[in-house]
C-alpha cells in the first residue's frame, strides 16, 4: 500500500484543463482553511493547558469546540489530496498495468468512488438537516452541531466534482492513450516518490539531493 503520485502539471487551454485549474483554486483555499483551523486548535489547546495548569481556569467549551472544528479540518482537504494523488490505496495490480488497460482500471475506480461519495453526500446532508430540525447540540456546552456537520457534504460535493473531472480525464486517455494526461494524478515509482520527498525536504539543490542519495 503506497501513496499515489504527485500532481500532474500539464495544462492547456481545453475546457477540461480550465475546469481543473479553477477547481484547484477552490481546493487550495479549502486546504489553507484546514491548515489555519489546525494551527488555531494548536494555539487554543496551548492556551487551555496554560489556563488549566497556571490559573486553574480552562477555556470555556474547549472540548466541545475542538470536537466541532475537527470535522472541518478532517474533510476540507480531501479533494485536494485526490487531485494530487496524495491518498493511500492498493496499487499492486494497477502499478503493473500499462496504456489503455491502466486508464480503464483508473476510470472504473473513479466511477465507483463517485457512486460511493454520492451516497455519503446525500446522507451527510440529511444529517445536517436533522441536526437543524432537532436542535442537535454538544453534551457539555450545548453548542449547535449543524455548522460543523455542514462542512462534510460541502467537502464531499467538491470531491465529487474532482472525481468527475478525473473520470473525464481518464476517458480521454482510454480513447487516446498517447494523449497528454490532464486533470489526473500520475503514478510514480517508489524511487521517484523518494526523490520528490528529498527535494521537498532539502529544496531544489541538485548537489544536496545527489549527496544525500549517495
Amino acid at each position: 500500500m503506497v501513496g499515489n503520485a504527485s500532481e500532474n502539471l500539464y495544462a492547456d487551454d481545453t475546457l477540461l484543463s480550465r475546469l481543473d485549474r479553477k477547481l484547484g483554486k477552490l481546493e487550495d483555499a479549502m486546504s489553507i482553511a484546514s491548515s489555519f483551523i489546525i494551527l488555531g486548535l494548536m494555539f487554543f489547546g496551548t492556551i487551555n493547558v496554560i489556563g488549566r495548569k497556571v490559573f486553574s481556569a480552562p477555556l470555556w467549551g474547549y472540548n466541545d469546540l475542538v470536537t466541532l472544528f475537527m470535522v472541518a479540518f478532517s474533510f476540507l482537504a480531501i479533494s485536494a489530496m485526490q487531485r494530487v494523488g496524495g491518498h493511500i490505496r492498493m496499487e499492486l495490480l494497477v502499478r503493473r498495468m500499462r496504456g489503455r488497460t491502466m486508464w480503464i482500471a483508473e476510470f472504473i475506480g473513479v466511477f465507483l468512488a463517485i457512486s460511493i461519495m454520492t451516497v455519503l453526500t446525500y446522507y451527510s446532508y440529511e444529517s445536517v438537516i436533522r441536526a437543524i430540525e432537532l436542535g442537535d447540540s454538544t453534551i457539555d456546552r450545548e453548542l449547535a452541531t449543524w455548522p460543523s456537520k455542514m462542512w462534510v457534504p460541502i467537502a464531499f460535493a467538491v470531491l465529487i466534482a474532482r472525481l468527475f473531472l478525473q473520470m473525464w480525464g481518464y476517458a480521454r486517455l482510454i480513447i487516446d492513450p498517447d494523449a497528454q494526461p490532464i486533470a489526473v494524478p500520475l503514478m510514480h515509482s517508489e524511487t521517484e516518490l523518494a526523490d520528490k520527498e528529498i527535494q521537498d525536504a532539502f529544496g531544489d539543490d541538485d548537489e544536496e539531493v545527489h549527496e544525500l542519495k549517495a
